[in-house]
């Protein structure tokens, strides 16, 4: 997987990137980029099914939330969101000429760990993309899990949520814990589940702590028995 993405990018540095720079159009970039993440995962020995894809509308612009508890998680999710998706990125991303460039190109959102303003400004910076028609996926937990069962959700993207009232859906990532844990280099071959469940629509929300108890009991229910949690099983 390592081998392959080392060959991509720079081929496609050499190729999409000029484009890009050149038409100030992301989409081939985007699509060399989706491609070339999926096909890394698969090569790996990765098998990959969805599950709920078609509850959602291609027309419409959602918030996508899921779990985290790999590296594989962003290469293998982010391909699979029908359209184009956003994300969140590490500001310090944003400062390298090309990358930083691009990055910009394809609305990204630079965000800065425990800083509070920077959170604040990175959730306005999310509702921009929204309204562009850009779906934005994020890993509500902030981080990677160790032993693949929920952390505590992070509060920003449910006021994102709450500010654009864009539907959410949550997404559980089912089986990447085995095949590439936390501290992990090595991947295993095996089968990892993605499931988009239904939409959570802006009427449904009720208060932010309602819909973050929501969309967590929805990424727990279709994560294996063992990594549940006790008041899911409950």
């Amino acid at each position: 997987m390592l081998a392959f993405w080392a060959v991509m990018m720079p081929l496609t540095a050499l190729v999409a990137f000029p484009w890009t720079l050149l038409t100030r159009n992301v989409g081939f970039l985007y699509r060399i980029g989706m491609w070339g993440a999926l096909a890394g995962v698969r090569l790996a020995g990765v098998r990959i099914k969805t599950v709920g894809r078609e509850r959602l509308d291609p027309a419409r612009t959602y918030i996508f939330m899921s779990n985290h508890a790999s590296n594989l998680d962003p290469p293998l999710m982010l391909p699979l969101v029908p359209g184009r998706t956003s994300v969140m990125a590490r500001h310090e991303l944003f400062r390298y000429p090309l990358l930083g460039t691009a990055m910009k190109l394809g609305s990204l959102v630079p965000v800065e760990r425990k800083n509070r303003d920077a959170g604040i400004a990175a959730v306005r910076a999310a509702a921009g993309v929204i309204r562009q028609g850009i779906n934005m996926t994020i890993f509500v937990e902030g981080r990677r899990s160790y032993d693949g069962k929920l952390l505590p959700f992070k509060k920003g993207p449910f006021y994102l949520a709450q500010e654009t009232g864009a539907p959410v859906v949550p997404v559980t990532i089912a089986g990447t814990h085995h095949v590439m844990p936390k501290g992990r280099f090595i991947v295993r071959r095996g089968t990892v589940t993605v499931t988009f469940h239904e939409p959570i629509e802006p009427k449904d929300f009720g208060s932010r702590e309602c819909l973050m108890a929501k969309v967590r009991r929805a990424i727990d229910s279709a994560l294996a028995p063992e990594y549940r949690s006790e008041t899911s099983e409950a």
